[in-house]
């Protein structure tokens, strides 16, 4: 009768685990590249389109839904090689691979729109002071085909939104200016019955106020990913409770639970075990992986078994810097 050797099957073990994440992180993303570029080929097109008619019109709401897609566009790009490089493997330094890109193109996203929306706010403000002509029907035509152009480069994105903080600071984006293009058409048309150019720079204060409010939720949900918080929606007690279930566990406790990127998360634990043979334990591991895989979607997860509680070591009591050092 043979018997595995110990490290082949910690090192299957360990690849196991690299491969549940890689095949997390693909369903996460699904079609998002695709649809990324399609999004990002649909606004370029109109930010030439919005600056010419900018220009044109004298219009500072339309060049400023024009230099905001710009930085969709940016936006747009950064997400793209983000999600690209993401999908790099793992090496010997960056042992979780390059997931967290992801993470770091959305907190960009999510800082760019709160100064561009700041920046528009300025320039709005100066135009408040010293208003100016606006040609309204020029205005309101190029507004609506940005509006129409902003919604279907919306919808491309409208289902990746949910899984992936990265593809929603881009959908963001969009949104932001699909705002920007309602906030115009309703200022071309304003503008075109009454004359009244004030209505200009105030909804583009308005919409910029809304993109700062969208943008702001999006840098603390990438902070709390990038600080290693614990998923809102995941609690840490009900993840012990339901491993303590587990026949042959007594307890789970020491749990930290993190996100690598967007929808794929982690954990370590200690879990106190009864008495059993050696042997046994790998099957015991394998259960509470199943259970975590399943019942919490947690695709990485390192299980350090024992038959005392840490706590009960001298060592365990101590401060963890005191600890670390030793």
């Amino acid at each position: 009768m043979s018997m595995a050797h110990p490290h082949t099957d910690n090192h299957e073990h360990e690849h196991g685990h690299e491969h549940d994440i890689a095949q997390g992180l693909s369903k996460v993303h699904g079609g998002g590249k695709k649809d990324l570029l399609i999004a990002f080929s649909i606004t370029l097109l109109m930010m030439v389109a919005e600056v010419i008619g900018g220009l044109l019109s004298n219009s500072l709401a339309l060049l400023s839904d024009a230099g905001h897609m710009l930085t969709d566009n940016l936006a747009l790009l950064l997400s793209f090689f983000a999600m690209t490089f993401a999908s790099l493997p793992a090496t010997d330094r960056k042992t979780f691979g390059f997931y967290r890109l992801e993470i770091l193109a959305a907190f960009v996203n999510g800082i760019v729109l709160v100064l561009i929306s700041l920046y528009i706010i300025y320039h709005a403000y100066l135009r408040m002071i010293h208003p100016q002509p606006v040609q309204g029907m020029l205005m309101l035509v190029i507004a609506v085909i940005g509006l129409v152009a902003n919604i279907i480069g919306a919808l491309f994105l409208f289902k990746h939104s949910h899984t992936s903080l990265n593809i929603r600071g881009a959908y963001l984006h969009i949104v932001g200016d699909a705002l920007s293009s309602v906030g115009v058409v309703i200022g071309g048309v304003i503008i075109l019955y009454t004359g009244w150019y004030l209505i200009d720079p105030i909804l583009s204060i308005m919409i910029s106020l809304v993109i700062i409010f969208g943008a702001w939720s999006l840098v603390k949900e990438s902070v709390n990913i990038l600080l290693e918080s614990a998923p809102a929606h995941i609690n840490i007690d009900t993840i012990a409770a339901e491993i303590a279930k587990i026949k042959g566990v007594r307890e789970a406790y020491h749990i930290h639970l993190w996100s690598i990127t967007s929808g794929v998360y982690a954990l370590s634990a200690h879990v106190l075990i009864d008495d059993q043979m050696v042997s046994g334990s790998r099957e015991l591991n394998d259960r509470i992986r199943m259970l975590l895989s399943e019942k919490f979607k947690i695709l990485h997860s390192t299980i350090q078994l024992e038959c005392e509680k840490c706590d009960m070591n001298p060592s365990c009591s101590l401060p963890d810097d005191v600890r670390n050092n030793r």
